[in-house]
């Protein structure tokens, strides 16, 4: 059998589709895989080994062939029999049609339906919107179609001998030693900036993080955020926050950096996934982005939201203009958090943290920001629980759908 994967176009989802490559590769052991992903997301998965071969595939490529018609004749060519499409979009389907892939699984969004042989329904609520669902469970639910069955939903990655050699270099140039306790930190992300987490808080963790508990502390960034490490860096004005502003960057070498961490502190970007595939200790700064889609049941994660009724508005700008949901999030919540996570004492002056299921409750509520909800990601099928639930807003209930199926995703076959 020959099966053509169509990734995620997302460095983040394409580290939670991972559980459903694995699973690919165990109920198909024999098959031919193909990977059909875009170019700048296709090193997350070097050193791992589901695939047998990958397609770059961009339809704006500045290389004819890793274009739409391109791609499609060269999986018309390859004579594949099934099409498993991850992605949402129209352009996906239209590729798997256009080359003749018979078989053709995927959600019918968009208006594609007429595209798929199996299309599976989203979950949705009485009122026709998408319930919020684990992605995750999301893509596995596409591979349970060709009847993979069971199996770990641990996300998995792979650091290669060249990605390590990076971050050795980068180590010695930076002054860090091999063996200290070392903090990550990551801001920006591709979805835009109402995501970012101000650069003046994040150096004040980073100072206070240094002064309090003496580990190191690594600001990681992409090309697109040099600027905004570099200034973390300036800011916290310690010799032990350095930054990877002027290092040569590359996806290896960001993941080599969170294998190596002994916690990641970051916004709900790529980088955070990397650190539950590493079972890296994370915690994730939440704001306009829903938290039940991003869900990956890694046991060491922690996730801090301040609720604002305005969110969470998916939106990659603020659109009220005010950035409440991230600017009202206080380095002071966020370094309790990293306290309980290190394994210190919290800071003079801050309450600790007492973990009671998956929700976490401060000791002594009168120095704990009112409307500030805090919870760790659960390994079982515990629900999300709010502190305070007033100020949900339009997180909902949180619902993790366990590890059978989508509730309330439905299938679709056509002749």
């Amino acid at each position: 059998m020959k099966i053509a994967v169509f990734c995620p176009n997302l460095i983040g989802d394409t580290v939670m589709a991972t559980p459903t490559f694995r699973a690919l590769r165990g109920q198909f052991p024999d098959a031919r895989l193909t990977a059909i992903i875009r170019p700048h997301v296709a090193p997350v998965l070097d050193g791992t080994h589901w695939f047998d071969e990958t397609i770059l595939f961009h339809h704006r490529s500045d290389r004819r062939e890793q274009r739409t018609h391109a791609v499609a004749n060269l999986l018309r060519q390859m004579r594949n029999d099934v099409a498993i499409l991850l992605p949402n979009s129209f352009r996906a389907a239209w590729v798997a049609w256009m080359a003749g892939i018979p078989r053709r699984i995927g959600y019918v969004r968009y208006g594609r339906g007429m595209l798929l042989t199996d299309g599976l329904k989203p979950p949705r609520d009485p009122t026709g919107k998408l319930l919020p669902t684990p992605i995750v469970e999301y893509y596995l639910a596409l591979a349970r179609v060709l009847g993979c069955r069971g199996g770990s939903v641990q996300l998995e990655l792979a650091t290669t001998p060249s990605d390590e050699s990076a971050a050795d270099r980068a180590w010695n140039q930076l002054g860090l030693a091999a063996d200290e306790r070392l903090v990550c930190l990551n801001t920006g992300g591709a979805f835009g900036p109402a995501k970012n987490w101000p650069a003046a808080y994040f150096a004040e963790l980073a100072r206070r993080l240094t002064r309090e508990t003496g580990v190191a502390v690594l600001v990681l960034c992409g090309p697109a955020e040099r600027a905004a490490a570099a200034e973390i860096a300036r800011l916290a004005d310690h010799p032990r926050v350095v930054s990877l502003s002027e290092q040569p960057l590359s996806l290896g070498l960001s993941k080599a950096c969170v294998r190596r961490a002994a916690l990641l502190i970051t916004t709900d970007s790529g980088p955070r996934h990397f650190a539950a595939a590493f079972q890296t200790p994370v915690i994730t700064l939440f704001g306009p982005t829903h938290i039940a889609w991003t869900r990956t049941s890694h046991p060491r994660a922690l996730h801090l939201l301040h609720p604002v009724p305005c969110g969470p508005c998916q939106r990659p700008v603020c659109p009220e203009g005010h950035h409440r949901c991230m600017r009202e999030l206080t380095p002071d919540h966020v370094l309790r958090a990293t306290l309980s996570l290190l394994g210190q004492k919290s800071a003079p002056g801050t309450a600790s943290l007492m973990v009671r299921n998956t929700e976490h409750q401060s000791t002594d509520r009168r120095t704990e920001p009112a409307a500030t909800a805090t919870w760790r990601e659960a390994p079982s099928r515990d629900n999300f629980i709010f502190r305070d639930r007033r100020q949900r807003s339009r997180h909902g209930d949180m619902v993790d759908h366990g590890g059978n199926g989508i509730s309330g995703a439905t299938l679709a076959r056509r002749a």
